[in-house]
C-alpha cells in the first residue's frame, strides 16, 4: 500500500500544473500522485497523462466530464488507495525538504496500533508580488512532538483555522464517514476540511512549511471580486458547514471540538456577510438575513454564541456602525492573514 495519495484536481492547468506534479515527483514509491482532469479544454489532460507514461505507479492520470473542484477532490478520493489522503491544487506546491519530513512521519505512524486521524503542519501564502511570504503555522496551538486529541488543543487566532492546505487526513476515515463534496461549488475546500473533524480523534502536529499556497491571480477563485460574483457559492458552502455542526450539535465528543468548528463556522460566516455588504444591494441584504436566519433555525446554539461575539452581532445586524465595524474586522482579517 501507498503512503500517502496525492489528489491534484486541475481544469484548465496547463500553464502552471507541471511544477506542482514536479514537486511532489521526490516523494518516489511511496506516494501515488493523482491528477484530476476536470474537463479542461486545453492540454492539461495531455500532460497529466505524460506524467502518468513517464512515472507508472506514481502518477495516475484521471479524466472526467466537468464537475468542479469538489468532485474532482472526490474522484481522487475513489481512485487513491494510499492510507492518508492529501489535497494538492494544481497552481500550488509543496517544500521539498518539508516533504521529506512529512513521509518520514507517516512510515512511522502507519505502524501506530491507534491510527493517526490527521496530520497538520503549515502552510505559506506564496502572493504575487508580496516580498513577505505569511505563513500559517500553530505554534502555542497546537502541541508539538507527541500525538494528541482533542482535548489537548488550544486557542485558535483569526489566521489559524486549520485549512486543506495544512492538513492530511487518514483515507480510511474520510470513506468511513460517508465523505462526499458537492459539484460545481467552489470553495469547498472549506468543506472538506470541516465535515470530517467530529469523526478525528488521534491527530499530530509536524512544525514544517509544507504547502506553499500561490494567490494573486485576478482570475483566482479567492480574488474579492471573484467571491462576490459567486456569492451564491460562497453563501452554499456557508450552509454545508452550518448542517455538518447541526448534525452533531448535541453528541460533540469534545467541548474544545464543539468551539472550534464554531470559531471556524464564525470564519466563514463573516466573510460571507462582508462580500454581501460590499455587494450592497436589497438582494444581497436579503441574502445575508437569510444565511443568518438559516443559522437560526438549523444550529439555534451556534446562532446564539455566534449573536454574542462582537462581530458576530454586528455582521448579523443592518445599521451604517454594523457595516463599519464589520468591515473593519475584515479588512483586519484581510491584512493579517493575506487573503484576497
Amino acid at each position: 500500500m501507498k503512503i500517502l495519495s496525492i489528489a491534484i484536481p486541475s481544469y484548465n492547468s496547463q500553464d502552471y500544473m507541471r511544477h506542482c506534479i514536479e514537486s511532489l515527483l521526490p516523494g518516489g514509491e511511496d506516494v501515488e500522485i493523482l491528477v484530476v482532469d476536470d474537463g479542461s479544454k486545453d492540454d492539461t489532460g495531455r500532460i497529466a497523462d505524460e506524467y502518468e507514461e513517464k512515472y507508472p505507479g506514481i502518477v495516475k492520470a484521471i479524466h472526467q466530464e466537468n464537475g468542479g473542484h469538489g468532485e474532482a477532490v472526490n474522484a481522487g478520493l475513489r481512485h487513491a488507495t494510499g492510507y492518508y489522503y492529501k489535497v494538492v491544487d494544481s497552481d500550488d506546491w509543496v517544500d521539498e525538504e518539508s516533504y521529506g519530513r512529512i513521509l518520514d512521519f507517516l512510515r512511522e505512524a502507519v505502524k501506530e496500533e491507534e491510527p493517526l486521524d490527521m496530520l497538520i503542519s503549515n502552510y505559506v501564502y506564496e502572493k504575487q508580488g508580496a516580498r513577505h511570504k505569511k505563513v500559517i503555522h500553530y505554534h502555542g496551538v497546537l502541541p508539538e512532538g507527541r500525538y494528541f486529541g482533542w482535548e489537548g488543543i488550544g486557542h485558535f487566532g483569526a489566521s489559524q483555522n486549520i485549512l486543506m492546505h495544512s492538513v492530511i487526513y487518514r483515507r480510511e476515515l474520510l470513506v468511513s464517514c460517508g465523505f462526499e463534496l458537492p459539484k460545481h461549488t467552489f470553495y469547498v475546500d472549506n468543506v472538506f476540511v470541516y465535515q470530517p473533524l467530529p469523526y478525528v480523534k488521534k491527530m499530530y502536529y509536524l512544525d514544517v512549511d509544507f504547502y506553499r499556497y500561490f494567490i494573486g491571480r485576478e482570475d483566482q477563485s479567492v480574488n474579492e471580486s471573484v467571491m462576490m460574483k459567486r456569492i451564491d457559492q460562497q453563501i452554499r458552502v456557508n450552509k454545508l458547514m452550518v448542517d455538518v455542526y447541526e448534525s452533531h450539535e448535541d453528541k460533540f465528543s469534545s467541548r474544545k471540538l464543539e468551539k472550534y468548528m464554531l470559531h471556524y463556522l464564525s470564519t466563514i460566516t463573516l466573510v460571507t456577510s462582508v462580500l454581501l455588504i460590499k455587494i450592497d444591494t436589497d438582494e444581497a441584504e436579503a441574502k445575508r438575513a437569510d444565511v443568518w436566519n438559516y443559522i437560526r433555525e438549523h444550529a439555534p446554539r451556534a446562532y446564539r454564541k455566534m449573536k454574542h461575539s462582537t462581530l458576530g452581532h454586528f455582521s448579523s445586524s443592518k445599521s451604517r456602525l454594523s457595516e463599519k465595524v464589520t468591515r473593519g474586522g475584515y479588512k483586519i482579517a484581510q491584512k493579517w492573514i493575506g487573503f484576497n
